[in-house]
């Protein structure tokens, strides 16, 4: 009887304690970031970055589930400036979403704070400059975010001896106003002269300095993210298979691969067993789907060895039917945990109503003789006044009309119409997107504000029909989808996060031509409990200028 009654109490202590911290604030993160020029030479010859505090990358959030991330940008570069935070929902509050038609910029020589969650969220992520072309020069870095202590993680024990961030993208040696000035004039940008990894570019000798050590018998986590602007990139390790255990916040059934294709701003996480004769190896990036195939390549070094990596380096697969039924491998962990207790598979999205389909197409066209690019048939432009604040003080009128855009494209291909494209979407409606690529490249399309299901893809055009290809059961839940050439993907997700958020190609051309658009979502309730207020220190720019504040939203109930 003592026994039951010591457990009884103890059970209590445990039950208080986690009500308490139920009850208390999440821990905050602080970080202060100067934002300055910089000079590297990564391709024979040097060529103007953007640096974070001096490094390139810069530096690495590293957080856990529902923490509070303070970050406060000096901007000291001679533009203005704007970070977003690709992948992290920013659950009710689009205020801190880093995009022009959220944000004012942060002009040169002042400061601005970020303050953000990545509220119910694990997994591996990326921040980057999204003004202009700056994204092409750096500024980017990793956000990595851990379950909290109380979440079971599904990887075997014991666990990886370290975790490590792997940031690979494809690089231009122009500088990126150059890059800029060359899309106005209505000129492409060509193929990317180069692959950098962690800030490195091109092929490592045998002699180079190791970039990570390995101790036999361990496991390591290496978390991968293309950055880059146009390449699609392969990732492989030298003789070491990977076991795949993560993508964009999901857990995923633990499949082994001897490469990964990654596509731009798309992230995922491998582990690797150090189980191999000791010495060193190659980790190699190499673009993809594009003639003169560029690699990157940087040393993994067996502790204590001095054997030189093998000069076979593992050639990346061909084609693309390869990748495409690679990315039918990807599933969903349904019994995992991910930043909540219960297991990812509990959320039975093949088994709700849609009740919208969108289908955008890619559009491209030429106004003045300048390739421009959009969805079905609309280019987006930004505005001086950014979108939200417009939407949120009423003053729509001479910034942006809603709804510009139709959800299916037009029958007829017409001249492209340049204008701020938001369409709406119902509060907490499940809704079909339908992504066509009619292009002869790659494109890889990025919803902000969300995750959501990846269920199909295929080559031609999407009918109805195809739905009955669709994975209903475990495809991942994610941020990003790809687009092969002259091919559909289809998503599915409910927008329940009131805010105004981009879907937009991450091929950083397309998008700056205008291959983007804003869907708003309000809640009908404007209550608290849906978004909050515009934040006190949001900078204000255009018609948003010195007027009042609007009526806060009603409080949560």
């Amino acid at each position: 009887m003592a026994t039951t009654a010591r457990a009884a109490a103890g059970a209590v202590l445990v039950l208080a304690a986690l009500l308490a911290l139920a009850g208390a604030e999440d821990p905050y993160l602080f970080f202060e970031w100067k934002v300055t020029y910089g000079t590297k030479t990564l391709l024979g010859a040097p060529q103007k970055v953007i640096l974070i505090n001096g490094e390139f990358p810069g530096p690495r959030i590293n957080c856990s589930s529902n923490n509070n991330i303070v970050v406060n940008v000096f901007n000291q570069l001679d533009q203005p400036l704007l970070f977003h935070w690709n992948g992290m929902q920013h659950r009710k509050n689009s205020w801190m979403d880093g995009l022009p038609g959220t944000n004012c910029p942060i002009p040169p020589n002042t400061n601005f704070t970020y303050k953000w969650q990545p509220k119910d969220q694990i997994g591996t992520f990326f921040y980057f400059p999204s003004i202009g072309m700056q994204r092409a020069a750096g500024g980017c870095g990793a956000i990595t975010v851990v379950s909290r202590l109380l979440i079971p993680v599904p990887f075997d024990p014991p666990p990886p001896e370290s975790d490590h961030v792997v940031l690979i993208g494809d690089w231009y040696t122009k500088d990126h106003e150059a890059m800029a000035r060359m899309l106005d004039a209505g000129k492409g940008l060509g193929r990317p002269e180069g692959v950098v990894i962690n800030g490195v570019a091109g092929p490592a000798n045998p002699s180079s300095p190791p970039m990570f050590t390995f101790e036999a018998g361990k496991t390591y986590r290496f978390r991968v993210c293309n950055t880059g602007v146009k390449a699609s990139l392969n990732f492989r390790i030298q003789g070491h298979d990977m076991r795949l255990v993560e993508m964009e916040g999901s857990h995923t059934v633990q499949d082994m691969y001897d490469s990964l294709d990654v596509h731009v701003g798309h992230c995922l996480s491998v582990l690797v067993d150090a189980d191999q004769k000791p010495g060193d190896y190659y980790l190699v990036a190499s673009t993809r789907f594009i003639h003169d195939a560029r690699s990157a390549s940087a040393v993994i070094r067996y502790a204590g060895s001095s054997a030189p990596p093998s000069p076979d380096v593992p050639e990346p697969p061909a084609g693309y039917a390869w990748s495409i039924n690679q990315w039918r491998s990807f599933r969903w962990n349904l019994t995992a945990s991910a930043a909540r207790p219960n297991p990812q598979g509990s959320y039975h999205y093949g088994q709700i109503n849609i009740t919208r389909t969108i289908k955008l197409m890619v559009s491209r066209g030429h106004i003045d003789g300048k390739l421009k690019y959009g969805f079905n048939g609309v280019s987006h432009r930004d505005t001086e006044t950014p979108l939200k604040l417009a939407e949120y003080f009423n003053v729509t009128e001479g910034v942006f009309s809603y709804n510009q855009m139709g959800d299916v494209p037009p029958a007829v291909n017409g001249p492209l119409h340049v204008v701020p494209n938001v369409i709406t979407a119902e509060f907490r409606t499940f809704i079909e997107i339908v992504f066509e690529n009619p292009e002869k490249s790659m494109d890889s399309l990025h919803l902000n504000g969300y995750a959501f299901f990846g269920v199909g893809m295929g080559p031609g055009k999407w009918s109805p029909e195809l739905r009955k290809t669709y994975n209903l059961l475990d495809a991942v839940s994610r941020h990003t989808i790809q687009v092969y050439p002259r091919s559909w993907s289809a998503i599915m997700l409910t927008f329940d996060n009131a805010g105004m958020w981009n879907i937009r190609s991450n091929i950083w051309e397309r998008h700056y031509l205008g291959e983007q658009l804003y869907m708003s979502v309000m809640s009908p309730a404007r209550s608290l409990r849906d978004e909050y207020n515009m934040p006190e220190n949001a900078l204000r720019c255009g018609k948003v200028v010195g007027l009042p504040l609007p009526p806060s939203y009603a409080p949560a109930r």
